[in-house]
């Protein structure tokens, strides 16, 4: 099993480049079996979800295949030819949760969808009940049979539009905006949907469908108005680039004190996350951009002066995201004074503060909220990642860490992240893959 190896300390300085989003490509990648035609995904960066996205999809009908296009070496070619299989086997289905969004797309085309539960889930009062809320008014019939969702088109065949409230306990599902947007596309008549998310991936799939010759507008805002379609075609897209990674090399540039310039950045989606940095103390400057929304932006971001502690508390966008949580604590702990962390999205999203105590953190987790004590520094430590953005919080605090840090389960981190180590080490950070097996003996046991 691979780890990372961080000697800390070492001011990170130069340019790097965002890849294009995990979180937009995977069902811009589904919404290929809306059509028999070919679709072309510009920017898909190369994860591991990515790769387990494309083998489910290659056992749906769904060939892919990497060609150049529009400049892109490696943009991703998706072509439906077989339409016999709907079944998206819990194989494949347990390694993302997010391979849910096969669901809406199966069902508008072929009529019928069986889709593996995800490890853990029931239907009640959890995320996927609102997708499969959202299939039933459009008509579709929802059952639970052997551990698989299965939802069926009703007698006249074609789904019909309906009105749709989408809001959960813990605000709108992404997802589950995703899969009825997918499926309302090809439904009979008129859907709007009400309390839908606003996450720019929402807005990137809306664009991807209405190339492929939907009609879905309002999409970035709380409703959404899509007019069905008989049949859609295919298309060529550019993916949005990756919000949560850039973030992520935000706060390296910043834990480390250093400064980095950020390449095709989307500060257009990050005003809150940038907005609690500047509160902290770090500098962000938007150098340029080639659009006028400042979604593919040249950013410089920097720190000269002691970290100032501040609060925050993640919402749905275009509040904090919950997945750049993790990695603002881990900067926060080397902040002078104290901060308060509040988590409204996964209220139990905190399994990286015992990680970080272990670092030298002073955390106090209390109900939705952790209180962070600042410290003046942080000590290298073994630690173990719990999931991919608890694994990038362990990295950057090593990257401030005095000492060595082994950071355990890194392939948690290749979920989210092409390379890290690598991009990390273009500008100037000391850190290594390495087989757990090639440890010395005195780091391969916690202590």
């Amino acid at each position: 099993m691979d780890v990372f190896a961080i000697n800390g300390g070492c001011p990170l300085r130069g340019r790097l480049r965002v890849n294009g989003s995990k979180n937009a490509s995977l069902p811009l990648m589904a919404a290929a079996l809306l059509t028999e035609h070919p679709v072309v995904l510009r920017g898909v960066p190369r994860l591991v979800d990515i790769a387990n996205m494309r083998r489910l999809l290659g056992e749906l009908g769904c060939d892919s295949s990497e060609c150049a296009s529009g400049g892109d070496a490696r943009a991703l070619r998706l072509h439906t030819t077989d339409t016999s299989c709907s079944h998206a086997r819990y194989d494949i289905v347990r390694t993302m949760r997010a391979s849910i969004c096969v669901l809406g797309p199966l069902l508008a085309r072929r009529g019928q969808a069986r889709v593996s539960m995800p490890g853990g889930c029931a239907i009640g009062d959890r995320p996927v009940d609102l997708h499969l809320r959202g299939l039933e008014a459009l008509g579709a019939t929802v059952s639970l049979e052997g551990g698989d969702i299965v939802v069926r088109s009703p007698p006249s065949g074609r789904l019909r539009g309906a009105r749709i409230f989408l809001g959960g306990t813990f605000g709108s599902t992404v997802l589950g905006t995703a899969n009825v947007m997918s499926a309302a596309a090809l439904a009979e008549g008129t859907t709007v949907i009400e309390s839908a998310a606003c996450e720019p991936e929402i807005v990137d799939l809306a664009n991807l469908l209405n190339r492929m010759g939907a009609h879905v507008r309002g999409a970035g805002g709380p409703r959404i108005v899509i007019e069905g379609v008989r049949d859609l075609h295919g298309a060529e897209h550019e993916v949005i680039p990756d919000r949560i990674e850039a973030g992520t090399y935000m706060i390296a540039g910043a834990i480390s004190g250093g400064d980095l310039e950020i390449e095709n950045c989307p500060i257009d989606a990050l005003f809150a996350f940038a907005d609690t940095l500047a509160s902290a103390g770090v500098t962000v400057q938007t150098i340029a951009s080639t659009d006028d929304e400042q979604m593919h932006a040249l950013v410089r971001v920097r720190r000269e002066g002691p970290l100032r502690p501040t609060q925050f508390t993640t919402q749905p966008h275009p509040g904090f995201p919950t997945d750049l949580q993790a990695q603002t604590m881990a900067l926060l702990c080397l902040a002078d004074g104290i901060s308060v962390i509040t988590e409204r999205i996964f209220p139990q999203r905190f399994l990286h503060v015992a990680e970080l105590a272990r670092m030298g953190a002073q955390l106090i987790h209390q109900g939705p909220s952790v209180i962070v004590s600042g410290v003046r520094s942080l000590v290298g430590a073994p630690v173990m990642a719990s999931d991919l953005r608890a694994s990038a919080c362990l990295v950057l605090a090593g990257l401030a860490a005095r000492g060595r840090t082994i950071v355990r389960r890194v392939y948690h981190l290749d979920r989210g992240y092409e390379s890290m180590e690598k991009v990390l080490a273009t500008v100037g950070a000391q850190i290594t893959r390495l087989d757990e097996r090639e440890l010395p003996v005195e780091e391969t046991m916690f202590s």
